[in-house]
């Protein structure tokens, strides 16, 4: 991005500041020998280390800005503006020692995401996104996949997990895409799945039982990137509902009607 606007420049400088403390804490987790309610607390408090850093830094350069925030959830829900923040986008992974996760924040106003910062600490990758302006990794101008087929695609989930989601329905939907297409990838940080859509890297992603934290910045970098967003059914409030088809405009339509029959069969 050549010129950035004075409101991603203190997104950026957020997303920064918070991530210096989750590297620090990442190689902790690579290298302690812990229970897992041990690691668990440990993430914990990651997590809200991480968020009360972003907290602080948006709230002193955007007073008027309230919050939505994975950890701490709503703050000053009255005003107009407000950032929608999560820490630590992969927490799993996190745990595991496994070096893929982000911290995601979008700037809403009047309940419209108008800029996303989506960054992801060990890469150096700063995804960045202004409603309007395009989208960009570190100065470079982004666009989603130009394929057209779904044989050659390869498309990203997130696969429902021990005590949440319908796991006979996201199979029956898994089984259809595994057969059309190049392949499916689980990467388990819904923020970077959609940077990843408008990076061009995947060809769409989809997933249900999201919150707003983990789309709203990824989804206007997809749109801006020249792709389409929805529900997977096709309707257009996947920011409150968390159930998202994100894809290339070749490949959105072909791979929401394939989902949408298979969930018929289920």
């Amino acid at each position: 991005m050549s010129l950035r606007s004075p409101l991603i420049n203190v997104m950026i400088g957020a997303a920064r500041k918070a991530a210096r403390g989750l590297v620090r804490d990442f190689g902790e987790v690579e290298h302690l020998q812990v229970s897992m309610k041990g690691t668990s607390d440990f993430v914990s408090s990651a997590d809200l280390k991480a968020e009360k850093v972003l907290r602080g830094e948006l709230r002193k350069a955007r007073p008027d800005f309230g919050f939505l925030l994975e950890e701490g959830g709503e703050i000053d829900p009255d005003k107009s503006q407000r950032w929608i923040i999560d820490p630590l986008d992969g927490t799993t992974n996190f745990i595991h020692g496994i070096p893929h996760f982000a911290i995601s924040i979008a700037a809403e106003r009047e309940g419209e995401v108008i800029a996303g910062v989506i960054y992801q600490p060990l890469t150096d990758e700063m995804f960045t996104t202004e409603k309007g302006a395009g989208v960009f990794v570190n100065e470079r101008r982004l666009r989603v996949s130009a394929r057209r087929k779904l044989e050659d695609a390869v498309v990203a989930t997130g696969i429902p997990h021990r005590g949440r989601g319908d796991h006979p329905a996201f199979l029956t939907q898994l089984q259809s895409v595994m057969a059309a297409t190049a392949g499916v990838r689980r990467f388990g940080a819904a923020s970077l799945d959609l940077a990843f859509v408008a990076a061009g890297r995947y060809d769409a992603y989809w997933e249900t039982g999201l919150k707003p934290w983990d789309v709203a910045a990824g989804a206007l970098m997809v749109k801006e990137g020249g792709g389409y967003v929805s529900e997977v059914a096709g309707g257009h409030n996947y920011v409150a509902n968390g159930d998202i088809l994100a894809a290339n405009d070749h490949l959105h339509l072909p791979l929401g009607s394939l989902l949408r029959s298979a969930a018929n069969q289920a």
